[in-house]
């Protein structure tokens, strides 16, 4: 089906926490399937992550519930001989592999790329890491947090008062894992497969960054810190009207002119610190001050239907609760339901809508080994096998 667009595919993932596991989540999403393999006994750490104790005591916290939906999951101890042996042989049977081990990891248990491409010359294997793997500080420990602070985001968050500011979310797992996941699709499509996949989180931010990076290396601009405020342009950032904050992005000269006149504020259209875009943008902060005494006065409900009816783009600053009531994402379906242990278990599907459906999770996240029986028993060991190895704490 065009929704499932990777069935048939096979996916290892070894990862544990975020960037991993949020990539092969978008890959089960487009219909992989997704084998987790976990350490016996404790398994991903997000397992115990998250804001619901009990969830976390249990094994199956937060955290690892919103990334591993649709997965299976397998236990298998990778510094065992007969765990490398079993992991080679599961390999024979992959398309890809996905690991966010620090570098070197994999190659000292025996398990890199060179020897797992022995196995299957056409395994895509994708290592994820906060630096890559070559560099001064590839060896260095890497979490979001970490990478924030080293790609030059924190430098820009906030205003010239508050920054160096994290962003809100783990901005650098998410893109480190999105971008794996837009890499391992790309490969996929290669003929013949096979390819080792370096993904630094630290690149994949610093890539994002875009205009802030080219307008350094470009044109001179010393990034720094704006608040809400859209250095591109002016009027175009965040404003206070009588009850809660809008943002307008009046970038235009026409929906410029045409804010300045619903607001009753025609006059500024001729003052010479707002006659062309870039008086404007050396003059942001008077303008969003003059323009503030007008939209005090009534509530932001309204004056962003109007400005938006006027072709003025404008929206209201919503809280992550009121975003998913909004009724344009929750109209979008972007959030579905799974049933689980008994309850209505809510999360994100893809980000992407193909052929008018959005691709959900089939399945609810794996209890810790929940298929070892029928993974493993598919390359050859028998259930009493299974069980055996799980009392040798192999699986």
């Amino acid at each position: 089906m065009a929704t499932d667009p990777l069935d048939g595919v096979r996916v290892l993932d070894l990862t544990n926490v975020l960037a991993g596991p949020y990539c092969c989540y978008q890959l089960a999403l487009l219909g992989a399937e997704v084998i987790k393999v976990e350490r016996p006994g404790s398994g991903d750490l997000a397992r115990v992550l998250g804001a619901d104790p009990d969830r976390n005591r249990a094994g199956m916290g937060i955290s690892f519930l919103a990334q591993n939906a649709g997965k299976k999951s397998v236990t298998l101890d990778l510094k065992a001989e007969r765990g490398k042996s079993l992991l080679k042989q599961l390999v024979q049977t992959a398309d890809v592999l996905v690991e966010n081990f620090r570098p070197g990891v994999m190659d000292r248990l025996g398990l890199g790329y060179e020897v797992l491409r022995r196995e299957n010359p056409n395994l895509i294997y994708c290592a994820i890491s906060g630096f890559g793997q070559d560099g001064p500080r590839k060896n260095d420990p890497a979490y979001d947090q970490i990478v924030q602070g080293l790609s030059g985001v924190m430098s820009i968050t906030g205003t010239p008062e508050t920054a160096p500011n994290r962003v809100g979310y783990p901005l650098a797992d998410t893109v480190g894992g999105m971008t794996a996941g837009f890499a391992i699709a790309a490969a996929l499509n290669a003929n013949p497969r096979g390819a080792f996949l370096d993904v630094s989180m630290t690149d994949a931010v610093i890539s994002s960054m875009g205009w802030v990076v080219s307008n350094y290396l470009i044109g001179g601009v010393l990034p720094a810190p704006h608040g809400n405020e859209n250095t591109t342009s002016a009027p175009s950032g965040t404003f206070e009207t009588a009850d809660d904050p809008i943002n307008i992005a009046a970038n235009r000269d026409e929906q410029w002119q045409a804010l300045a006149q619903h607001l009753g504020r025609a006059d500024l259209l001729s003052q010479p610190d707002f006659a062309t875009r870039e008086d404007r943008k050396s003059n942001r902060h008077a303008l969003r001050r003059v323009l503030e005494q007008s939209l005090r006065t009534r509530p932001a409900a309204d004056w962003v239907g109007e400005l938006n009816a006027l072709g003025v783009p404008a929206g209201p600053v919503l809280s992550v609760p009121d975003t998913l009531a909004d009724a344009q994402s929750d109209g979008r379906g972007l959030i579905g339901t799974l049933p689980y242990g008994g309850e209505d278990l809510r999360l994100a599907g893809s980000p992407v809508v193909m052929d008018g459906i959005r691709p959900v999770a089939q399945s609810a996240p794996p209890e810790l080994g929940a298929d070892n029986t029928e993974i493993w028993t598919q390359l050859g060991l028998s259930v009493q096998d299974v069980e055996d190895l799980i009392e040798e704490g192999i699986l």
